[in-house]
C-alpha cells in the first residue's frame, strides 16, 4: 500500500507535479503545529506547502526555514474576515490540512465550518477543526481524512472508544460509514476505516506521546492526498510512515524524542 504511492519519478518532472498543500492553523499561542505539518508534508514529497496562519505564528514559522511559504492573517486567531483569503488560497492547491493550533474561539469555530462547507479540496481534518464539526457532521465529505484521538472522537460522535481493539474497530467502521468519510482513530494501535475497508496500524512507539506527532501525521496524510492518493490509502500509508519515523526517532532519542526529531526520519522511513 505504501510502495504504490511512491512510484519512480519521471526525469522531466516539474514543480507541482507531486502536490501542493495548504496548511491552515496556528494562533497567538501555538506556532509549532503548523510548522510540523508543513515540514512533514515536504519530507514526504509535496512540492509546495503554503501556511495560512495568524500574524504572529506566520512570522515565527517564516523564520524557521527558508522552505516555508507563509501567508500572515491579521490578528491573533482565525476569524471570519479571513474566510475569503483562505478560500482563495485553497483554489491553488491539491489538498488542505486544517486544525492544528487554531484554538477554539467562537469566531474560529465559525470560520472553520464556513470554510469546510465551501471548500471541495481533499482535506485532513485535525485537532481543533474536529471540534468545529461537532454537531455539524452533515458537512463532512467523502474526500476527507478525520484524525481524532479518543477524546476528539467522543466530541465528534458522542461515543467514547474504550482501549479495546474490537470496540474501537466497530465504532470507527460504523461512523466512517455513517459519515461517508475516512476516519483515523489514533492510539496505541491506530484504527482506520472508510466504512468499507478497515485497517489497523501497530507501527510506532510509546515515546510518540509528545505533542506534535499528530501534526506530523496530518502533514504526511495531506501530502499523500495532494499526490492523488485515495483517502483510505493516504491514511494507512501516513500511519505507517509516521509510526516508523517515530520508532526510528525514539530508538535514538528515547523519552527525550521530540516531534521535530521525527521529521528527519521520514525520508528513511520511506526508503
Amino acid at each position: 500500500m505504501v510502495r504504490k504511492l511512491f512510484p519512480k519519478r519521471k526525469d522531466w518532472s516539474h514543480k507541482g507535479d507531486f502536490g501542493k498543500v495548504l496548511v491552515v492553523g496556528g494562533s497567538k499561542k501555538y506556532s509549532g503545529s503548523t510548522t510540523l505539518s508543513a515540514m512533514a508534508a515536504y519530507r514526504v514529497g509535496a512540492d509546495l506547502v503554503t501556511i495560512a496562519a495568524p500574524e504572529r505564528p506566520a512570522n515565527i514559522i517564516a523564520s524557521f526555514s527558508p522552505d516555508m511559504i507563509t501567508y500572515p492573517l491579521d490578528g491573533d486567531f482565525l476569524n471570519p474576515k479571513h474566510l475569503k483569503t483562505i478560500l482563495g488560497l485553497s483554489k491553488d492547491v491539491d489538498s488542505v490540512v486544517i486544525g492544528g493550533g487554531l484554538g477554539r474561539e467562537k469566531e474560529t469555530m465559525k470560520v472553520i465550518l464556513d470554510f469546510l462547507k465551501r471548500n471541495n479540496r481533499p482535506c485532513v481534518i485535525d485537532a481543533d477543526a474536529i471540534y468545529a464539526l461537532a454537531g455539524n457532521v452533515e458537512v463532512i465529505r467523502e474526500n476527507w481524512i478525520i484524525t481524532p484521538h479518543s477524546r476528539e472522537f467522543k466530541i465528534l460522535t458522542h461515543e467514547e472508544p474504550e482501549p479495546n481493539l474490537e470496540d474501537r474497530a466497530k465504532l470507527v467502521r460504523y461512523f466512517a460509514s455513517r459519515f461517508n468519510t475516512t476516519i483515523f482513530l489514533k492510539g496505541f494501535i491506530d484504527v482506520i476505516s472508510d466504512g468499507n475497508e478497515l485497517f489497523t496500524n501497530k507501527v510506532g512507539s510509546p515515546y510518540m506521546t509528545k505533542g506534535g506527532t499528530g501534526d506530523t501525521l496530518a502533514g504526511i496524510c495531506g501530502a499523500l492526498l495532494a499526490g492523488g492518493a485515495k483517502p483510505i490509502d493516504a491514511a494507512c500509508a501516513g500511519a505507517y510512515i509516521n509510526g516508523l519515523a517515530g520508532s526510528f526517532a525514539a530508538k535514538e532519542r528515547g523519552p527525550g524524542m521530540l516531534a521535530s526529531d521525527l521529521l528527519n526520519f521520514i525520508p528513511r522511513a520511506i526508503k
